[in-house]
């Protein structure tokens, strides 16, 4: 089963001129790994990129029915000190996957980490979005690089691909000038990570 399983790592923040591109980036990577035979997918259910991968599965599971969602949740009070918007969406995650796993049952310190190490010993492939060197997303990537896991960095593609192309890299950070609806759509899509695939590549 580890052989057909992927997980996630990423932060929990991510700007919003960067959702658009990552959303579209993140689909192009689970469709290549079902496209490889990676049926199941661990995510582990925090803010930022954890939600947008899990929606990622769940949208492309209607394309897909043969892929599960795995949520793999640090503990059960991971979510009481959000806003009452992120933890309807939680929920809302939690009631659609096909399985849920608690590696704690009470929050701990360090049970983080316990959650982390659990999504990659059980995982063949990591699709992470790592931009910071330290953190516990560096933690989970560098632990994924030395269990021998595949490491896929949506991270790091735009800013290889913008040093390889010749280009800026704010080109693919779109810092610059943008039209306002845009800009906003963005905003909007940031702040409640519902987003919309019907039209992605």
């Amino acid at each position: 089963m580890r052989e057909q399983t992927a997980c996630f790592t990423g932060h929990r923040t991510i700007p919003p001129q960067q959702l658009e591109d990552l959303a579209q980036r993140l689909r192009a990577a689970v469709e290549d790994a079902i496209g490889r035979g990676y049926r199941y997918f661990g995510a582990g259910g925090a803010l930022g990129f954890d939600t947008l991968a899990a929606q990622t599965v769940l949208e492309l599971k209607k394309d897909h029915p043969h892929i599960r969602l795995i949520l793999v949740l640090p503990c059960r009070s991971q979510a009481e000190r959000w806003s009452r918007e992120q933890q309807q969406t939680y929920e809302a995650i939690k009631a659609q996957a096909d399985k849920v796993v608690y590696t704690s049952q009470g929050y701990h310190r360090g049970c983080m980490h316990v959650r982390n190490r659990h999504l990659v010993d059980h995982s063949s492939l990591c699709i992470s979005y790592l931009t910071q060197p330290t953190g516990g997303t560096a933690y989970t990537v560098d632990y994924a690089t030395a269990q021998g896991l595949e490491v896929v960095n949506l991270g790091d593609t735009p800013r290889e691909k913008a040093h390889a192309d010749g280009f800026s890299v704010c080109f693919f950070y779109a810092r610059a000038p943008r039209a306002k609806n845009m800009r906003d759509s963005t905003s909007r899509m940031a702040n409640s990570f519902q987003i919309n695939f019907k039209n992605a590549p």
